[in-house]
């Protein structure tokens, strides 16, 4: 596999990427808003709630806690998890960054 030269961008732009990234699967999506729709921390609900096993909505759940979109507490023999308010706010304010300052063209470009 080749190099991303990721080293060669801002700490900002890879911590956009890495959000980005974390976005990019449509179970993932719906586990945040699963846990933004709850508003507490879920444990074994999440499986329930989706057409994934036990095993895939886990690394589902590992890319976002990685991204640190979201966080978990371990109760006995389960994870809850929950959304990391503090990463939130960041990711929403960067990603938020790069739409509000495109502004349409005065002339067509494509």
């Amino acid at each position: 596999m080749g190099a991303t030269k990721s080293e060669e961008f801002s700490v900002k732009d890879n911590r956009v990427a890495k959000y980005a990234k974390a976005l990019s699967h449509p179970a993932r999506i719906a586990i945040l808003k699963l846990l933004i729709r709850k508003q507490a921390c879920i444990c074994g609900d999440i499986v329930d709630e989706l057409p994934l096993s036990q095993s895939t909505v886990s690394q589902h759940l590992k890319e976002l806690k990685d991204a640190g979109l979201i966080k978990g507490d371990i109760e006995g023999a389960k994870v809850c998890y929950c959304i990391d308010e503090k990463e939130w706010n960041t990711a929403k304010n960067l990603l938020n960054e790069i739409f509000v300052n495109y502004k349409v063209p005065a002339a067509k470009c494509c």
